[in-house]
């Protein structure tokens, strides 16, 4: 039985603006197991960019308990948070927010940085994870110099690196052509494969399909929690 890496009791995320109280988050309660693949939908206003921030530990709850891997990171401070999202957590961006001025490999290794590798080692684990994405040939190529689904796979390589327990990605293919998002999703699919948690953060139903669970957000609150029993693969695609 595979154990629950993602736990929320009674998530709340209040904003102020002004006089006013924007109640972003309501009360999310949910949990996500190891090597599920989730996907959050809503529309604009539901929630969900809010959602993924705590989830991501890149913001706090107004309110509620978040257990990430058996650690409580509800309240943590800053620096606290930022350890735990170098460690546990591998961001994808719409916009794969990638350091102009760098090369792909420079922008994998940025993470090891952080987390304390040598140099030898940060090269020897960028380049390992730029080879799984088929980019060997493309390492010392800048963004600029790469399409944008190569930009993407580079970002993936970059959120693999430090081998997290949870990829959580910000509508991954919202920048891409729809022969590109497909690819972009048939990675998802292999590194889920491999054993890891996947959160697709999405508006777009076909790409939600990938998902084996799909989330549905309206005003803050979980409207529907369903598995999906109609599974999209690239396979799917390949016989079309």
């Amino acid at each position: 039985m595979s154990k629950d890496v993602i736990k929320l009791s009674n998530i709340k995320r209040y904003f102020h603006v002004g006089t006013e109280t924007v109640k972003a988050l309501r009360s999310i309660t949910l949990n996500i197991k190891e090597n599920e693949f989730v996907a959050l939908m809503g529309p604009s206003g539901s929630g969900k960019s809010t959602l993924m921030n705590i989830l991501g530990c890149l913001d706090t709850p107004t309110s509620g308990q978040y257990i990430l891997n058996d650690n409580d990171v509800s309240m943590m401070e800053d620096n606290d948070l930022a350890e735990v999202r170098n460690k546990e957590i591998g961001f994808i961006f719409q916009t794969f927010n990638l350091l102009p001025r760098s090369t792909a490999l420079e922008n994998v290794m940025l993470p090891l940085i952080y987390a304390g590798y040598n140099k030898a080692t940060r090269v020897e684990k960028a380049s390992k994870k730029l080879d799984e994405v088929q980019l060997t040939d493309r390492i010392q190529h800048k963004p600029n110099e790469l399409s944008g689904g190569q930009r993407q796979r580079v970002a993936v390589a970059r959120a693999l690196v430090n081998d997290p327990s949870i990829i959580l990605a910000d509508e991954p293919t919202g920048n891409l052509d729809s022969k590109t998002s497909i690819e972009i999703m048939g990675l998802l699919e292999e590194i889920h494969k491999a054993g890891n948690t996947i959160i697709v953060v999405t508006h777009e139903e076909d790409i939600a399909q990938h998902a084996h669970r799909i989330i549905r957000l309206i005003d803050g609150e979980i409207a529907s929690d369903e598995i999906n029993k109609n599974v999209v693969t690239i396979a799917d695609y390949k016989k079309k």
